[in-house]
């Protein structure tokens, strides 16, 4: 074989390998084991409206939640008709949508509508600004789950038609409602701190309740399946505890003192220790595989520094989270000490949506001052900060990736960027 048939049988196998290789799908709120990291390579750094822009479609309306990819599929959440201005409309007019759409055009498949159960909580104030669609849905990649807070959980087929739905407590808070559903094995778990100071368990089928666990109090972050060497263990961050659970019947495994504040950040994890940030600057680690109180024997360290909205990523022995709406942070996750803490930008505005890390880069998506890049590494580099010029609304959600893909939603539009 001469040297040019030689190399131009090596480009075959190797476009054949590459474009053989599964697209991963994004089934869940931070993606495979809702850790926020994606194995994708070959993302986009740069975009604008005009560059590296695949597809933008409009949205009914705004929300807070991140897209679903699956196969060809991309699914998202939004409302319309109340929630647009602080202290005005009708909660009336209020209305909830699930959107599937196209992902390699981006054209809507199909839609559901649905009416609220009021009433619900007022739309003015800071908190309560992420709306009323900031759960992300979940898929076993046949059916969708979706909670909708007091209004109640839904379940639908890939082709949009109703399986079943079930209410999880009818209480609000000025904040809303923004947990998002978490499945394990025949189960659908719900942190219904807001709507019933529960963690539920539905049977994910029917929708009928397996177990509840109480006193699940300030708590508006998701759930975590934590795998350790001898068991699965659950765990969320409440207001002053870290509680682990048994996923299969709720019963309590142990607690460690936590975030003495509502906690919004989901925790992380890397082999047996758990990461944990919140409100009020705190952050911690813990050992899991404990029984009963373990704040003095599993908790690693403790430091006074944390991330108020947006939850952290692991990657390769560092934390990376921001503070202060706009300071990125890297810190040690074995000793907790701070490695660098840097502002984004003069300018960089409040960032509420928890990062993506893929292709070795640092994805921080800022309400309104546009995307930064950021390499993931415990030197501070900013490479990139993207802004979208003709879409000024509102950017609460995180980033999904899937298919050398980012998937980006504003309150006005979803966007498909790409390096094509």
């Amino acid at each position: 074989m001469t040297r040019h048939a030689s190399s131009l049988f090596a480009a075959i196998i190797i476009v054949f390998v590459t474009s053989s290789l599964p697209a991963t799908d994004w089934m869940q709120f931070r993606g495979t084991r809702g850790l926020g990291v994606s194995h994708e390579t070959g993302l986009a750094t740069r975009w604008s409206s005009t560059e590296n822009i695949v597809w933008q479609s409009q949205m009914p309306g705004p929300g807070s939640s991140s897209p679903l990819i699956l196969h060809d599929r991309v699914f998202v959440t939004c409302y319309s008709g109340y929630g647009l201005e602080p202290n005005d409309g009708d909660q009336k007019n209020l209305t909830r949508h699930l959107l599937c759409l196209n992902q390699r055009t981006g054209d809507v498949v199909w839609r559901q509508k649905f009416a609220p159960k009021l009433p619900e909580h007022k739309y003015e104030g800071e908190g309560a600004y992420h709306g009323y669609a900031a759960s992300t849905p979940t898929t076993d990649g046949e059916r969708l789950y979706v909670f909708f807070g007091k209004s109640g959980v839904f379940c639908f087929d890939l082709e949009g038609n109703e399986l079943w739905q079930t209410s999880v407590g009818d209480q609000t808070h000025h904040w809303g409602s923004g947990c998002s559903p978490l499945l394990y094995r025949n189960l659908l778990i719900v942190n219904a701190s807001v709507e019933s100071d529960s963690l539920i368990a539905l049977d994910k089928m029917t929708g009928t309740e397996v177990w509840r666990a109480k006193e699940i109090s300030s708590s508006w972050n998701t759930p975590m399946l934590v795998p350790g060497t001898e068991r699965t263990e659950l765990i969320v961050s409440v207001k002053d505890h870290i509680i682990s659970f048994n996923p299969n019947t709720g019963s309590e495994l142990w607690r460690a003192e936590g975030v003495h504040r509502y906690v919004c950040p989901s925790i992380v994890y890397h082999d047996d220790v758990v990461y944990v940030v919140g409100g009020g600057h705190t952050s911690l680690a813990v050992r899991i595989g404990g029984s009963g109180d373990v704040t003095k024997s599993h908790v690693l360290w403790r430091l006074n520094r944390g991330s108020n909205v947006s939850s952290p990523i692991y990657y390769e022995g560092h934390l990376y989270w921001t503070r202060d709406g706009n300071i990125a942070c890297c810190q040690n996750s074995t000793t907790g000490e701070i490695v660098y803490q840097q502002r984004l930008h003069p300018d960089s505005g409040t960032i509420w949506s928890s990062p993506v890390l893929a292709d070795g880069k640092l994805y921080y998506v800022s309400q309104h001052k546009g995307t930064f890049v950021i390499a993931a590494q415990p030197d501070f580099e900013l490479l990139a900060h993207n802004v979208l010029n003709d879409d000024d609304s509102r950017a609460n959600a995180s980033p999904a990736v899937s298919n050398r893909r980012l998937f980006l939603r504003t309150d006005r539009n979803l966007y498909c960027v790409a390096s094509e």
